[in-house]
């Protein structure tokens, strides 16, 4: 079902569980997907011993592409019209993300209804590691 720009108010929120306890194997299937084999997200010895980090972390994409998933299954498929973040924190292995997309303004353009939203997706400490913002179309 698709959002209604006559349902929504400035302030409504979604949120969502985006990963619980996210894996080392996750971040190196990533790693397959993307093509981005930086051994600071793949190999344990270069990122402690070398770039000194405690461990491999996420690659920023992957947490983005997470709270994408989110906001699509919000505003639903092939609606998104614009979509940006900020890595604000690294994504550890073992960490659980949540995601929230809040309403900040619903308007007209052209003929059609927008929604613009805030973006947050934070961890298992409530310590944001995603800020960001889109817009999407939605039915009147």
């Amino acid at each position: 079902m698709a959002l209604k720009a006559s349902k929504l108010k400035v302030g409504d929120t979604y949120q969502e569980r985006l990963v619980d306890d996210l894996t080392r194997t996750q971040i190196v299937q990533y790693a397959g997907a993307s093509g981005d084999y930086n051994p600071v997200h793949t190999d344990q010895v270069f990122a402690q011993q070398v770039a000194g980090f405690p461990s491999v972390f996420a690659h920023g994409m992957l947490s983005m592409g997470m709270t994408g998933r989110m906001v699509t299954n919000y505003v639903g498929d092939g609606r998104l019209t614009k979509y940006g973040v900020r890595f604000t924190r690294q994504v550890w292995p073992g960490d659980t993300l949540d995601g929230k997309a809040t309403v900040k303004e619903i308007r007209q353009e052209g003929g059609k209804h927008y929604v613009d939203l805030v973006l947050e997706t934070v961890n298992q400490k409530g310590e944001m590691v995603i800020a960001g913002e889109a817009t999407a179309l939605v039915d009147p």
